[in-house]
């Protein structure tokens, strides 16, 4: 199509976008559920989108560049995080007139959302499971967690520039959930206690705890949310619900960079 024939439902796709909400039940508000998913994959994909060119960027030693990126990532987070304000304006009751429809079915199965986990560090084979019906996004999460992660790049990095990373950590097995080193937070601490001489290195931690920090945000108000509109109960999907997402709560993708805050 030329673009003097474009227009702005063209452009964007109009069309098919808007025609994707295909509510099951007869019920107001699931209207409102289906579109804060859709909306929250939306901007997961622009999240993968952004930490990949970030990615590439540290991965090459390009530190600075890769800073807009993740601050693009923060933010977008934090638009998500407000979202669950929207969704708790849904009464218990108003769920439970359509919560049947759900099946099976939970926001726990996002495959974009577990690569993004994987992305940062928080490698979990067992997601796989659930996209077994869905070959490319089974083999996308697949890829992202025999991948060196975002913190393994960094922490390469951090090696490359001189500075004292075990070399165990640098050799590990990538595809496993890493683990915290003493070593790790010892060269942390180096570039903390001497912010002028590691600067690059410095603004790209506080860029990461940054997306932790995000993180652990909309995990909390997630919990608050769900409890809010059902209790304890279990989640749809056969999860603990408010049970399981409470123990995300102490989950830290960077380890470190929250612990050499004590030792400064």
């Amino acid at each position: 199509m030329s673009t003097s024939d474009m227009t702005y439902s063209r452009y964007l796709g109009l069309d098919r976008l808007l025609s994707a909400q295909d509510p099951i039940s007869d019920q107001h508000d699931e209207m409102l559920f289906v579109i804060i998913h859709q909306t929250k994959e939306l901007w997961l994909k622009q999240i993968l989108h952004e930490v990949a060119l970030a990615q590439s960027l540290v991965r090459n030693g390009d530190l600075v560049p890769a800073y807009k990126s993740l601050a693009r990532v923060s933010r977008i987070q934090s638009v998500m995080t407000q979202s669950w304000d929207i969704l708790a304006t849904m009464t218990p009751a108003d769920y439970l007139n359509f919560r049947g429809v759900l099946g099976s079915s939970s926001g726990f199965q996002s495959d974009q959302f577990r690569r993004f986990e994987a992305i940062l560090g928080l490698k979990d084979a067992r997601f796989l499971k659930f996209q077994e019906d869905r070959p490319e996004a089974h083999q996308a999460l697949a890829d992202a967690i025999a991948a060196p992660s975002l913190y393994d790049d960094a922490l390469a990095q951090l090696a490359a520039a001189g500075l004292p990373v075990p070399s165990d950590v640098l050799s590990r097995d990538v595809s496993q959930p890493y683990q915290p080193s003493e070593g790790v937070e010892a060269a942390w601490l180096e570039v903390y206690r001497d912010t002028d001489r590691w600067w690059a290195q410095y603004q790209l931690a506080e860029k990461l705890v940054d997306l932790d920090d995000a993180l652990l945000t909309w995990r909390h108000k997630h919990v608050v949310t769900i409890e809010r509109i059902i209790g304890r109960r279990r989640g749809t999907g056969g999860t603990e619900g408010v049970a399981y997402l409470t123990t995300t709560l102490e989950k830290r993708c960077f380890p470190e960079l929250w612990s050499l805050r004590t030792k400064l």
